[in-house]
């Protein structure tokens, strides 16, 4: 029996409350199927989502079913940068999955659509999926047009920090801001948003071939409502998140990661998606996969093309074509069907054809877009992890984004214990070449782990310090950062962690290709390890923890139970 209908049987109040909404006695016996999703007037991720759930909505009922509208609005990362909205960003994701999980425990489902296109609202549903289990679909809400020249909204930090420092006019400033994002969907370069839609059809939980699509095309609706056809389906076959979510699949889920040169974001959204399962992902494993796949897309931040273009040379089904001999190609998915089986049929329905007749409208050819294993944009994935002395747990850094130059490089520290200070030193000229600029006490427990988002652009859009110069946090970046970045390091500064004790003039080596990061000197004179061991144990025996930053409501609460950066900052 259905658990909707197992549980009618309990609660007698269930059926007169339903048919108060509006409901036909015949609906109260039909397979239930909720269609969750972050629509709201929030963003342009979000704005347009209606469309698919209606689509979703009509799809679940041509096969026999009775959905229910659920709506988990998200916050916009864009809209919040640059005040203290971003210290509610991580925790958001947190209350989004939490609210998923309220819906869906306090009244009976028989399967769900999840439909979402944002930074935390995608990860939230992931969330959610694997914690509550019950047969589900993705819907991915797409991605956004660029604007003239193709311009996207991550060169907006780059035009911000030039129009502070004089360099454009405000009438240039203006036209950017204005231009920047002409279509509803998610942000049009490979930023957090782009990657987790990519994500959830990489985990197998999506239709092939339909994460990233362009919001605004009449295809993704049709996939909607196909989506919603699928619910039914699910609910026969009784295949849960469970059966798809495995060891495996995140492992496949890392390789597109890697290939596509995902958000670093990503790391903390994956082990929180797979805690939910009882499955622990490693940083390292993230180390080790990047080291063995090539990074072979070319859309921004760290390519050339806008990221419209990366569903246009074929999506996540290209990319895993050309690393196919890495994947476990075996893994179950949302179709029913393996990995192997669903890549065999894109190819003979005529799925890749429909891709490439939009590049051929823009001249451009799919080996442009998405590389070829034999001519990667790099032999590696675009992700390391770094350990050593200030970052015992780890830290994470997007070479790929970085100067050659910055890979191994000894500089020397300027601490910084909020972004507003760090931020405007780089501003007025305070951080020079050969500086680490150092930004703590902005980890989850510290202040919830904001994006160092304008800092980083700041940096980025100097040419004195892009490539002489790092930026180094417990805090986060966003998936739009490029430059030299090195984020999540663990134990944060709240928690006593050495990145709290690093002092100005400490000299500190990064060694990308050896993945460590270590304090090597203080007054700008090199020491032995066994002297730098003894001066961080004395600087941690003067060291106070300070007071908590928030102490109620969601940030008090959060701040209060999160765990480690490169744990995946949940809620413990």
């Amino acid at each position: 029996m259905l658990k909707s209908q197992e549980l009618r049987k309990k609660a007698p109040e269930m059926d007169p409350l339903k048919i108060g909404m509006g409901w036909k006695i015949e609906d109260l016996s039909k397979p239930q199927v909720i269609i969750e999703s972050t629509y709201g007037n929030s963003h342009p991720g979000s704005s347009h989502l209606d469309l698919f759930v209606e689509a979703a909505y009509k799809g679940i009922e041509e096969k026999g079913g009775k959905p229910a509208r659920f709506f988990a609005t998200d916050i916009c990362d864009g809209q919040a940068q640059g005040h203290d909205g971003m210290n509610y960003s991580l925790p958001s994701r947190e209350f989004i999955a939490n609210m998923i999980e309220i819906h869906i425990g306090a009244t009976p489902y028989d399967a769900g659509v999840f439909i979402a296109s944002c930074d935390k609202g995608m990860p939230a549903h992931l969330m959610a999926i694997a914690r509550m289990n019950i047969p589900s679909v993705v819907v991915t809400g797409g991605i956004m047009k660029a604007g003239p020249n193709m311009l996207t909204l991550e060169q907006i930090g780059t035009y911000s920090a030039k129009y502070e420092r004089k360099e454009i006019t405000d009438e240039e400033f203006t036209y950017f801001k204005h231009n920047a994002c002409p279509s509803c969907g998610a942000c049009s370069f490979m930023g957090t948003a782009s990657t987790m839609q990519i994500m959830a059809e990489a985990l197998g939980l999506a239709l092939p071939g339909t994460s990233l699509m362009p919001a605004t095309a009449e295809e993704l609706k049709e996939m909607a409502e196909k989506a919603g056809n699928h619910a039914m389906k699910l609910v026969d076959m009784d295949l849960k998140p469970s059966d798809i979510l495995t060891k495996e699949a995140f492992e496949n889920a890392i390789m597109v990661h890697a290939a596509i040169a995902g958000s670093t974001n990503s790391l903390l959204h994956i082990p929180a998606i797979s805690r939910e399962l009882g499955i622990e992902i490693e940083p390292n494993l993230f180390d080790e996969i990047h080291r063995k796949i090539p990074w072979l897309l070319n859309v921004r931040p760290s390519g050339l093309y806008p990221g419209e273009y990366f569903w246009y040379a074929g999506g996540v089904p290209a990319i895993m074509e050309e690393i196919r001999e890495h994947l476990h190609l075996d893994v179950m998915t949302v179709t029913g069907k393996t990995l192997k089986e669903n890549l065999n049929e894109l190819k003979d329905n005529g799925y890749y054809e429909k891709c490439y007749k939009y590049l051929d409208k823009l001249n451009v050819k799919k080996e442009e877009i998405i590389k070829t294993k034999d001519k990667p944009l790099q032999e590696q994935g675009a992700v390391a992890i770094l350990k050593g002395n200030i970052a015992p747990e780890g830290a994470v850094t997007k070479h790929s984004a970085i100067s050659k130059d910055m890979h191994q490089v000894t500089l020397i520290a300027k601490v910084f214990d909020r972004e507003e200070d760090a931020m405007e030193a780089v501003l007025n000229k305070d951080i020079k070449p050969g500086n680490a600029v150092f930004i703590r006490y902005e980890g989850p427990k510290g202040s919830g782990m904001p994006e160092m988002f304008y800092t980083t652009e700041a940096i980025a859009s100097d040419e004195e310090l892009i490539s002489t110069t790092a930026l180094i946090t417990d805090g986060r970046f966003s998936g739009a950062t490029r430059g030299p970045a090195i984020g999540h390091v663990s134990p944060e500064a709240s928690e006593g962690g050495p990145i709290a004790l690093v002092e100005d003039g400490d000299l500190i080596r990064i060694d990308i290709p050896n993945r460590s990061i270590n304090l090597i000197g203080i007054d700008r004179e090199e020491k032995t390890g066994e002297e730098i061991k003894d001066i961080l144990e004395t600087r941690k025996n003067d060291w106070m923890k300070p007071e908590p930053k928030f102490k109620t409501g969601v940030m008090g609460l959060y701040t209060r139970l999160a765990v480690s950066p490169m744990k995946g900052g949940y809620m413990g």
